[in-house]
């Protein structure tokens, strides 16, 4: 595999992991409710949203930073 598309894919996959993290431990801190199908689709979307963000500013700086 070629080193850019290595270094995209590893910076993409590890700003997930961090936004996947730190996305569950906001809402279960702020967002705690029933366990209604509702909020479990609006949890997995909060989660995929905040880990989507992440990832992308995580992989924007590795490449500012990259020399």
């Amino acid at each position: 595999m070629p080193r850019m598309i290595r270094f995209i894919l590893t910076r993409l996959a590890t700003g997930f992991a961090i936004g996947s993290a730190v996305g569950f431990f906001v809402w279960q801190n702020g967002f705690a409710a029933a366990g209604t199908l509702e909020n479990y689709l609006a949890k997995g979307l909060f989660i995929y949203l905040f880990a989507s963000t992440i990832s992308m500013g995580y992989l924007a700086t590795a490449l500012l930073l990259e020399e």
